[in-house]
């Protein structure tokens, strides 16, 4: 039997397996720290404990480390009285030692350090369109309006903006792989979510900054997910993503109505991470441990053991009961 690192690694390499390993999450601090835990140390704190109390609970397969109160990329030209993307032209790089980046390398140490066996552990980053519009809108996933009026305003400017913060997400990128001992990245993107905008615009004027941050985790990790975010009802044309250079890509599967082996299809045959959705009315929160077993085993049944991770579509609700989660791994050591 393979240890949880061999069976996880095989996994994302997309080779069969023992059991199909579970990846499941949530976040550790409130929705209005998420953007404010810099320089504090009272949310760092609470996102190390979360962490300490989530694998004592849950005993994951692999652990993907939240980056709960660093979803501000803190350059001081990007604040939410920025309204015109001409205030943005004289953005500059944070430079290559900001305290921002070593916080984190501190966060993912220290949550490290609460691990009791060796396992696998991707630290989460957002992409610098997510950054960019949840700074100036002042919260998460709010934004999409304002960006999509930057784009229009100066699609060469938006595009520079964009990948003047990806070359410092990429220096954060490096950092917690190389000296954090992170194993890889969960890469979260999103479609602006505004009508208007075309594919082609987010091909054009966006994808260039993602594919840096990408090709920095694939530098220096071959453990690294896409996650193309449904949070909170967005969508996405998921098709944009289909050749961008990740091992294991995860989307919402019932939204986009895309189901895994359809994903396995599209992004070339590598490994598919999800099945279930995430909200509080679905069946992971709410099914009941029959119903929940049924599920994650047809979702192996369809899918067989190569390729596949079973998890959700995004980061699941902080108050569900954990056990629910050993349910699915129960269920699928039986299959």
């Amino acid at each position: 039997m393979s240890t949880k690192r061999e069976l996880v690694e095989k996994a994302f390499r997309g080779e069969e397996v023992d059991r199909v390993p579970v990846g499941f999450w949530y976040h550790f601090a409130d929705e209005d720290e998420l953007l404010h835990g810099f320089n504090k140390p009272e949310i760092f704190q609470k996102n190390v404990l979360g962490h300490k109390k989530f694998i004592e609970d849950v005993n994951p397969d692999f652990v993907k480390i939240m980056s709960d109160g660093f979803f501000t990329y803190p350059n001081p030209l990007i604040t939410d009285k920025v309204r015109s993307i001409k205030d943005l032209a004289e953005i500059k790089s944070i430079g290559n030692d900001h305290p921002w980046y070593d916080q984190q390398v501190a966060l993912i140490k220290e949550v490290r350090s609460h691990f009791t066996e060796d396992i696998v552990s991707i630290y989460n980053i957002f992409a610098p369109l997510t950054h960019l519009k949840w700074q100036i809108s002042n919260k998460v996933a709010f934004g999409d309006e304002l960006v999509a009026g930057f784009l229009r305003e100066d699609p060469e400017l938006f595009r520079h903006v964009l990948n003047t913060i990806a070359k410092d997400l990429a220096i954060l990128v490096k950092k917690v792989i190389s000296e954090a001992g992170a194993d890889g990245i969960y890469f979260s993107v999103q479609n602006i979510q505004f009508e208007g905008v075309s594919g082609s615009d987010y091909v054009n004027f966006v994808s260039p900054s993602d594919l840096i941050v990408l090709e920095a985790a694939n530098s220096v990790s071959e453990l690294n997910i896409l996650h193309i975010c449904g949070y909170k009802g967005a969508s996405n044309d998921v098709d944009i993503f289909k050749n961008y250079p990740a091992q294991v890509f995860n989307w919402a599967v019932g939204p986009e109505n895309i189901s895994l082996k359809e994903g396995q299809e599209l992004f070339g045959g590598r490994t598919v991470l999800g099945g279930f959705e995430n909200t509080n009315q679905s069946l992971i929160y709410k099914g009941s441990k029959k119903e929940i077993q049924e599920e994650a085993k047809r979702l192996v049944a369809e899918n067989g053991r190569k390729g596949i991770i079973i998890g959700a579509d995004c980061t699941i609700p902080s108050d569900i009961e954990v056990e629910r989660i050993e349910w699915i791994r129960q269920a699928l050591a039986e299959v």
